[in-house]
């Protein structure tokens, strides 16, 4: 096998993965004689270790997604790829831009984490294809994005909350739970949380804002630049692909990562509500993007942290006190 990871510093959070790991997963999803002809490691993504495999008698290679061992993982971040594996029968609407499963496997017998064995899409990391178009041609992206992400929040699922749960009566119930989550691994890593529980204070005062959201809408959690694939020879932005959709979650969709990117700059991205809508501008409203910037920024805290970006976790907090000078 020819056999390329990225190579890692020692405690890094994305653990290495050995070749006989990777042979081990393909001959169990793929039968016991299975021969890999390269494994190599993608460095898109910072959560999840993944590598495309091309293995004999396979057409095309093949995308394996390792999570991280679960002591590693965050509470707030518990179990993702199972989140997103329970998501699929619920994504259909958006069946032709992400990938197949071929095998998810959390039994933990051939490596100690959860993986999964999916298709590879076509196409190039938005990330990096995006910026080869003149800006001009941006704003055609922008409304592609929006019309997968109305596609999306217009999903109705049965409960507030993640969707594998815990699941939750009320959303205030479920945006609290998630801000607890959140502070108890900020206090775990030995960083300040009081501000995400003033956060959590300001939600429990004013339930009754929150719980005006009454339908749990599906939220694609990270639908955004990073996660989405373009069209290699397509002569203006097309996306042909969405993955990592691990952080998928029920609840108002303007609570949505893909909102709060959205909404962070006044340049070609606004063209984004041309295709998804608008969103409703009451007062109440209002306040609740304040509850969700919080929680937004508290995860971006955490993330900030794993990747060893200590300007970025100190700027954290000085966002996070502008957006509770707002909420009472």
């Amino acid at each position: 096998m020819e056999f390329r990871p990225i190579p890692r510093v020692p405690g890094a959070f994305q653990q290495l993965v050995t070749a006989d790991e990777i042979e081990a997963i393909c001959c169990r999803t793929f039968g016991a004689h299975t021969k890999v002809i390269s494994a190599t490691e993608l460095g898109t993504g910072t959560y999840n270790t993944t590598l495309r495999v091309a293995v004999v008698g396979q057409e095309r290679p093949v995308i394996v997604r390792i999570a991280p061992e679960p002591a590693r993982q965050f509470t707030s971040e518990r179990a993702l790829m199972r989140n997103e594996y329970a998501s699929l029968p619920w994504l259909v609407p958006i069946a032709p831009l992400i990938p197949k499963v071929i095998v998810a496997d959390w039994s933990h017998e051939v490596i100690g984490r959860d993986y999964m064995v999916q298709t590879m899409l076509d196409g190039a990391p938005a990330a990096e294809r995006l910026h080869t178009y003149p800006r001009s041609a941006w704003p055609t992206f922008y409304r592609q994005l929006g019309e997968i992400a109305r596609r999306v929040h217009a999903i109705c699922g049965p409960a507030f909350g993640p969707v594998t749960g815990p699941a939750c009566g009320t959303w205030s119930e479920a945006v609290a739970a998630s801000l607890d989550a959140i502070a108890a691994d900020l206090d775990g890593v030995g960083l300040d949380a009081e501000d995400v529980r003033h956060a959590i204070s300001a939600v429990l005062r004013h339930s009754t804002v929150l719980d005006e959201i009454t339908a749990p809408r599906l939220l694609g959690g990270d639908l955004w630049v990073p996660n989405v694939l373009l069209d290699h020879h397509a002569p203006e932005p097309t996306i042909n692909g969405v993955y990592d959709l691990d952080r998928t979650y029920w609840g108002d969709p303007a609570a949505d990562w893909t909102i709060y990117m959205i909404a962070a700059k006044c340049d070609e991205r606004q063209v984004f509500w041309d295709t998804y809508g608008s969103l409703n501008e009451s007062e109440s409203a209002v306040w609740r993007q304040k509850i969700y910037g919080a929680r937004h920024l508290g995860a971006v805290r955490l993330e900030r942290h794993r990747r060893g970006n200590h300007q970025g976790v100190r700027a954290s907090y000085d966002a996070m006190e502008r957006i509770l000078s707002g909420i009472g």
